[in-house]
């Protein structure tokens, strides 16, 4: 669990972790494609049985989860850790689903990998979005974290090349951002956007805030 913090219930957290010793936790695409498949699957009050249940979000369809623990408004999953954005819906109900997601994907990671031992660096970190500027922002850190992996000092300029970056966070396809631009696909079953704010009434919205962060319009910092 997280630790030094009290969830509230209809309030937002940014909720991330990495591997231990920082190694990659999805060295696969079968690796990102199970933890999409148990953000959704984890996120209810019915216990885990993927082999009854489905193990993809293809192989899933429409699950009886039971009730739900959180809404998930926002993800992005990289090769050595995750972002999640997550509003409380019931008590503890944060605490139980990130117990089942880790439980369950450190299940399968060591299993198909044939080890032991913890996969993740110690429990999860949590930051309560306490206010609308940090939650919006947060929103925009998460989707754009990708860009590390094409310009791992990103954080540190403002991108020169702010089309490539864009055109790449398009076509990464482990995180909610082409959710956030209504874009058709299955991993839109796991997010609940109606939980958030009313920041974004169009893509285009959205978009904007993305190319605002890029160019330094915020000065709050998050880091994992």
């Amino acid at each position: 669990m997280s630790r030094n913090i009290e969830y509230g219930i209809g309030e937002f957290y940014h909720i991330y972790n990495r591997g231990t010793e920082k190694r990659k936790i999805f060295t696969s695409t079968s690796n990102y494609n199970r933890f999409l498949a148990l953000l959704y699957i984890c996120n209810g009050s019915v216990e885990v049985h993927l082999q009854r249940q489905g193990r993809t979000l293809t192989e899933i369809g429409d699950v009886e989860r039971g009730e739900l623990l959180v809404d998930i408004c926002a993800y992005c999953l990289m090769p050595n850790h995750f972002h999640l954005l997550l509003r409380e819906r019931r008590e503890n109900g944060i605490s139980q689903f990130m117990q089942k997601l880790i439980t369950a994907y450190t299940m399968y990671f060591n299993k198909l990998n044939d080890r032991n031992g913890v996969l993740f660096q110690g429990r999860y970190k949590s930051k309560h979005l306490s206010y609308d500027q940090y939650l919006k922002y947060v929103i925009s850190y998460i989707h754009l974290n990708p860009i590390s992996l094409i310009d791992p000092l990103w954080e540190k300029h403002i991108t020169s090349d702010q089309k490539r970056t864009e055109d790449y966070l398009y076509q990464y396809k482990y995180s909610s951002y082409l959710d956030f631009l209504y874009e058709k696909r299955l991993a839109a079953k796991i997010l609940n956007r109606e939980a958030l704010p009313d920041y974004f009434a169009t893509p285009q919205d959205f978009k904007r805030s993305v190319s605002d962060f890029l160019s330094r319009s915020f000065s709050v910092k998050v880091r994992p």
